[in-house]
C-alpha cells in the first residue's frame, strides 16, 4: 500500500506571501486546522516544502 502525508494547515494565510497561499490553496486547505489527505511524491513534498512554515505534516499508512 503506498504511503500518505496527512497535511494540516496549523497557522493562517493572513500574512503569508501570495505565492505561499495559492500554494497553500492548491492543496487543498482552506481553513485554518482544515486537514487533507494526500499521496506521498516529489510534487507534493516540494509544495510541502516551500510552505513548511504554516503546516504540520504526518505520514500515514
Amino acid at each position: 500500500m503506498a504511503k500518505k502525508l496527512r497535511i494540516t494547515l496549523a497557522k493562517s494565510t493572513i500574512a503569508a506571501l501570495p505565492k505561499h497561499k495559492k500554494t497553500v490553496e492548491a492543496l487543498g486547505l482552506r481553513k485554518t486546522y482544515h486537514t487533507v489527505e494526500h499521496p506521498d511524491n516529489d510534487a507534493v513534498r516540494g509544495m510541502i516544502k516551500q510552505v513548511s512554515h504554516l503546516l504540520k505534516v504526518e505520514e500515514i499508512n
